[in-house]
């Protein structure tokens, strides 16, 4: 029993008071809940890739994560995404944007979402959820408003969609999942049909790495499991057990990054 107190005497003395509260709550509650610690701030939306973090508070104000610390860029943004891709964002009018170097360059369309995360090449979805992709030559070349951007209609609807380099995965209005297979940089569209995947979802998000991770309407949070290059739409759903309701995922290098409800911000090993 001393050895058992000793050690998390230790454990203790290295954890924040708020994270060891938010450990031994999750511990009660679950076996098995996630480690995860609060980080200092507020987000309404945040995305990780390529290893960086970007997010957006309540103000639209956007921030990266720089040496452990929260830093603010200019301009104003709803919902900002980094990836292979760069670093890209809509505003609150639905205008699209690239960081070009230390500034915001407007791009043509309208996306209510963005996503950077895949293979070179960036896609989202607009107002009406039409669904849009951007191949790799345009979206890496871009530099400002005479750039050209051919964006790619793509065929139903999705209120949220996200890539990573086996595919691309989005959510209807219905909550429903989808998976698009054959994507490539050279071909955003995918060659295949939408492939339905069991289960209901709010928002879906992939890694840089291919993992896919989702919040349901509950705000309950999920890991696609089985996703390989043979096998694009993975096996199963896993649930992550964690304090606390999500509103929005993203993951990378190993960090499962939250926003809950109340615009918390949580870091989870995975």
């Amino acid at each position: 029993m001393a050895l058992r107190v000793t050690v998390w005497t230790e454990i203790v003395a290295a954890m924040s008071l708020r994270t060891v509260i938010l450990l031994i709550y999750c511990l009660l509650g679950t076996s098995l809940a996630m480690e995860c610690r609060e980080v200092p701030g507020r987000l309404k939306q945040i995305d990780a890739g390529v290893g960086q973090v970007f997010g957006v508070n309540e103000n639209d104000r956007i921030y990266t994560l720089y040496g452990g610390t929260w830093t603010q860029l200019p301009g104003a943004l709803k919902h900002v995404t980094v990836g292979p891709s760069g670093v890209w964002g809509v505003n609150r009018n639905n205008k699209i944007y690239k960081l070009v170097g230390a500034d915001w360059a407007l791009v043509g369309g309208l996306l209510k979402q963005v996503d950077a995360g895949g293979d070179q090449f960036v896609a989202g979805v607009n107002m009406n959820d039409n669904v849009y992709c951007l191949g790799r030559d345009p979206t890496i070349r871009y530099r400002g408003p005479g750039s050209p951007a051919p964006w790619n209609m793509l065929p139903g609807r999705l209120m949220y969609y996200s890539c990573g380099p086996n595919g691309c995965w989005g959510v209807n209005s219905a909550q429903n999942i989808y998976v698009r297979k054959g994507v490539t940089p050279a071909a955003c569209k995918g060659n295949t049909d939408w492939q339905l995947i069991s289960g209901k979802l709010v928002m879906i998000e992939v890694g840089t790495d291919g993992s896919v991770y989702g919040v349901n309407a509950g705000g309950d949070v999920y890991r696609r499991d089985g996703i390989t290059a043979a096998n694009p739409a993975g096996t199963a759903w896993t649930f992550l057990s964690m304090c606390g309701k999500c509103k929005h995922v993203s993951y990378d290098l190993g960090r499962l990054w939250l926003i809950t409800k109340d615009d918390r911000i949580m870091e989870c090993t995975v």
